[in-house]
């Protein structure tokens, strides 16, 4: 049997929007961590960031339980010598109020690379609004909400990038056959019938000429000769 194992840029992501106003740092820490991960899906894959984006508003009202407020201290460190600093968390929290949750979550992450693109999914904010309408986000109830566990969801493939823009403006556009079948057109109305033509004359045949009369001699005919007479003969 084989195990599915997600790939980069494979599963969609979903958009949820948690308000925590009155909520304990830690509990409501421990709710989006799992989301940011993706172990709330069972595509979850170890080496792929399968989880989903948390906005969280009114991050300003988030509380802590006993005497957190003044006991608790967050240690920081610049790198240079004398660079340590310890803040109590009452102080952080007047200086930057969304820090305290923050640094809770980060704490609850992988702490290597994927770990912080992990992160970078989740928006704090100071009050009740966010720039994330577009996105229409999911609301979850604090503590209780969990997203459902939906199987894989693929997100649709990009279209392919041509080379150039120059070199798409310049290509001539092609067209595309339709596949839709084409209109039929309405026949003609039929011609009124013409008249048959009327057959043509046949050619006279031309008057034959006569032919022509001999032309008069201008010479005198001859007399004829006269018949021999007897003595003649006798002669001979």
């Amino acid at each position: 049997m084989n195990c599915y194992q997600a790939k980069a840029g494979e599963l969609a992501k979903h958009w949820y929007v948690i308000d925590a106003e009155g909520q304990v740092v830690g509990r409501l820490a421990a709710q989006i961590a799992p989301i940011l991960m993706g172990k709330h899906r069972p595509t979850y894959t170890p080496h792929i960031d399968t989880g989903d984006y948390v906005i969280v508003t009114n991050v300003d009202k988030v509380v802590f339980t006993g005497q957190k407020w003044q006991q608790k201290s967050y240690q920081r460190y610049s790198g240079y010598p004398g660079g340590q600093r310890d803040e109590a968390a009452w102080k952080l929290f007047q200086r930057r109020p969304e820090r305290i949750l923050e640094l809770a979550i980060q704490r609850m992450m992988p702490k290597n690379k994927i770990g912080r693109h992990m992160l970078a999914k989740l928006k704090l904010y100071v009050g009740p609004n966010h720039p994330h309408q577009a996105q229409q986000p999911i609301a979850l109830e604090p503590l209780t909400g969990r997203p459902v566990a939906a199987g894989a969801v693929f997100a649709a493939s990009p279209a392919a990038k041509e080379n150039g823009a120059r070199a798409a403006a310049a290509a001539p556009p092609t067209s595309t056959p339709s596949t839709e079948p084409a209109a039929s057109l309405e026949a003609p109305p039929p011609e009124a019938a013409l008249p048959a033509p009327a057959p043509a004359p046949a050619p006279e045949a031309p008057p034959s000429e006569a032919p022509a009369p001999a032309p008069a001699s201008t010479e005198a005919p001859s007399a004829p000769e006269a018949p021999a007479g007897p003595d003649e003969s006798r002669e001979g």
